[in-house]
């Protein structure tokens, strides 16, 4: 099997191998880039699982790039062409908008599940542009687009791939040439989800029904989703199905971070002991700290990660204190987490766009001010391809000892909020942030509790799962103190795009 430039490691080439004849039995040979037409919808899952730095992200990279070098056609979510049908296709998906951006981030264009399950509408004029860009038909002539715009917009393509990006560097915005959104109803071929420790049975039966070839990449030492008792849905496959990268890779063996999320996996190793081990390695690398205290400039961009909710709620109520913010409105820099969308079952496309544009359960964003209407919030989402949207929003801020959140300002439907200052382990997994804050008192509470998970100790699941968020430095808070931030939020170094507006029916607001 011919491999690729990089150097794999044994297990990973052999890795590569497996799903290289896995997809070799579905008509695609990477050795003699052989594409054949697809063969029905004969099922074939095989999952790729490790530890952090077992080097998962760069074999899906690798394969992606040999999939994209044999002439199959990347789907990224943002547009299809209707003359592709006979093609073969693969989609690069992840759970969550900050798990998407990640790989964009290392050169591989993912996108969010919800992005492949729902595909837009195009405006019929600006269909011809994106066929254009995707080299599939002449170079249009569009009213109101020049030439040198559509020049524009193809040099971005050329490199970025993107073509609502293309579009917007023509000048035009999401709502000018995206009409609406629809439920797939055709399948598609070649799916690799990162991250799919998260998904639950639900979104695994639903991608199941979109590609007959599915390739899970994941992590099995992270927590199972809530409603999975423990599991995950590779759990379930096993022999040639299911292969594991045990290597730690040398670039990584430095890393004092990766240092002691593997040394969770020592039976014999208490929580005092691993605490001795976070003091030690902080002493010796500037990459991890013992903090005394959370530091609120952080909290704005980078959560606080904690256990219990009511630990999350404290927190959040101390970093709006010391920032000054009144009861009854929100800051401009506010942190905010999506908690869903309240819309009736007549809204469907209007919940479609809002989850289109990046605000499904989940993702982060920051408050930028009110929009043009009362309940309205001009926000930015973290790590969505066009982050900026206005769009009707449902503001919750939980207080302590209080059953019911405060609502400083709503809309009377649309996405709800919560306030993102600090969040759960649960909810961070899929996502990274340079600099993680893990609030250690609350996995002491967890490990004095004694509670087991899939026959691990609860405080050491949290824990990895906690400590591999960060991808440059990580501050272990052992106490229950926060700092007095050195400035005001900011949203001055967000993209001052305009914002797409995401309104509900006029007689409905």
């Amino acid at each position: 099997m011919k491999l690729p430039a990089v150097t794999l490691s044994d297990d990973q080439a052999a890795a590569f191998d497996a799903v290289a004849q896995m997809l070799r039995h579905a008509g695609i040979d990477l050795e003699d880039s052989l594409l054949m037409p697809p063969r029905g919808k004969e099922q074939s899952v095989m999952a790729l699982i490790g530890k952090a730095g077992s080097g998962k992200t760069l074999l899906l990279a690798e394969l992606y790039k040999a999939l994209e070098g044999a002439g199959v056609d990347i789907v990224s979510g943002d547009f299809e062409s209707r003359k592709k049908k006979d093609k073969r296709t693969l989609a690069i998906l992840a759970p969550t908008n900050k798990a998407a951006s990640v790989l964009r981030m290392r050169g591989v264009p993912a996108t969010t599940i919800h992005r492949i399950l729902y595909t837009p509408v195009y405006d019929p004029e600006y269909e011809k542009v994106a066929e254009w860009l995707a080299g599939n038909g002449e170079r249009p002539v569009i009213e109101g687009l020049t030439d040198l715009a559509l020049d524009r917009a193809l040099a971005f393509y050329q490199t970025n791939k993107s073509v609502p990006g293309a579009l917007a560097t023509a000048g035009l915005r999401g709502s000018d040439f995206i009409t609406g959104w629809k439920r797939r109803e055709d399948p598609l071929d070649i799916g690799f989800v990162d991250e799919s420790s998260m998904l639950d049975d639900k979104q695994f039966n639903d991608l199941k029904e979109i590609f007959p070839t599915l390739v899970l990449f994941g992590d099995p030492a992270q927590l199972a989703p809530v409603n999975q008792s423990g599991t995950m849905v590779f759990d379930g496959l096993t022999g040639p199905n299911k292969l594991e990268l045990s290597r730690i890779h040398r670039q990584d063996a430095d890393n004092p971070i990766l240092d002691l999320a593997h040394a969770l996996a020592d039976p014999q190793l208490q929580f005092q002991d691993f605490e001795c081990m976070i003091e030690e390695a902080a002493r010796k690398d500037e990459r991890v700290i013992w903090g005394q205290r959370v530091e609120a400039d952080l909290m704005a961009r980078s959560p606080v990660l904690v256990w219990r909710n009511a630990t999350r709620i404290r927190l959040i109520n101390a970093f709006r204190a010391v920032h000054g913010a009144p009861e009854d409105a929100l800051l401009e820099g506010e942190p905010l987490i999506c908690d869903g969308i309240e819309l009736p079952l007549k809204h469907r496309k209007k919940r479609l766009d809002l989850e289109a544009r990046g605000l499904i359960k989940g993702a982060q964003v920051i408050y930028l001010g009110h929009g043009r209407k009362p309940g309205f919030s001009r926000l930015h989402v973290m790590g969505a391809e066009d982050p900026q949207v206005s769009a009707a929003s449902i503001v919750k801020i939980e207080k302590p000892d209080e059953e019911e959140p405060f609502i400083p300002f709503a809309a009377r439907m649309g996405a709800t909020f919560l306030h993102g200052a600090a969040v759960t382990i649960h909810k961070a997994q899929g996502s990274q942030w340079d600099t993680v804050q893990v609030f250690s008192p609350d996995l002491f509470v967890a490990a004095r509790m004694g509670r087991v998970e899939a026959g691990q100790p609860l405080w050491k699941r949290l824990a990895y799962v906690a400590i591999t968020r960060a991808q440059e430095r990580l501050i272990w808070v052992t106490r229950n103190r926060l700092s007095r931030p050195t400035g005001a939020l900011r949203v001055d170094d967000l993209r001052a795009a305009p914002a797409a507006t995401l309104t509900l029916e006029s007689e409905e607001i």
